[in-house]
C-alpha cells in the first residue's frame, strides 16, 4: 500500500473525511496520538484502518495528513 497519493486525490480523500468517517481529522489525529507508537507511516495506516475500518486509502490519507501537520508544529519542512 502506498502513502503517497497525488497531491490532488490526497486533497480530495481529506476533503472527504468527515464525510466517510464521520469524523473530524484533529480526531482521527488523537487517535493515531494516543494509538500505538508505530515508527513507520503504513504501520500506522495498517492500524487505524484495521482498528477503525477505513479503507487503506483514507487511512494513508489521514496518516499522511497528521504527518504534515506533525512536521508544521515542530518547524520542519
Amino acid at each position: 500500500m502506498s502513502l503517497n497519493h497525488s497531491p490532488e486525490t490526497q486533497t480530495k480523500l481529506i476533503a472527504r473525511v468527515p464525510t466517510i468517517t464521520g469524523r473530524q481529522l484533529p480526531e482521527w489525529f488523537q487517535a493515531i496520538d494516543n494509538g500505538p507508537a508505530f515508527l513507520r507511516c503504513d504501520e500506522r495506516a495498517n492500524w487505524l484502518a484495521d482498528e477503525h475500518g477505513l479503507t487503506h486509502g483514507y487511512a494513508a490519507a489521514i496518516v499522511h495528513e497528521h504527518e504534515r501537520h506533525r512536521r508544521n508544529r515542530m518547524g520542519f519542512i
